[in-house]
């Protein structure tokens, strides 16, 4: 018959952590442990610049729209226009006098 007996998968250790300062690792342990760290540290930043570009092209997009449409309903403003017309208007129809 077979083994009673198998080694559950929940009893194998796996991935446990060190601290690469106090255990007993050899040079050549420690280095796989830096390579292996340097790989994910690598990943992550690729992913984070990733990120970071696409958040900074939304921001800048949002800016130059803000920005875009604030000189666009400026220009549209016909106030200043309007003031000055009336001050013509009123110019010419006040009677001319010594002072003026």
């Amino acid at each position: 018959m077979a083994d009673k007996k198998k080694p559950s998968p929940s009893d194998a250790p796996f991935a446990e952590r060190i601290d690469p300062t106090k255990a007993d690792l050899s040079q050549e342990q420690f280095h796989f442990i830096r390579q292996v760290e340097l790989e994910q540290w690598k990943k992550k930043t690729q992913k984070l610049r990733t990120r970071n570009v696409l958040t900074g092209l939304a921001i800048g997009a949002v800016v130059v729209g803000i920005y875009g449409y604030t000189f666009w309903s400026v220009s549209q403003e016909k106030i200043m226009d309007e003031i000055d017309e009336e001050a013509k208007r009123a110019r010419t129809q006040t009677p001319k006098i010594g002072a003026n």
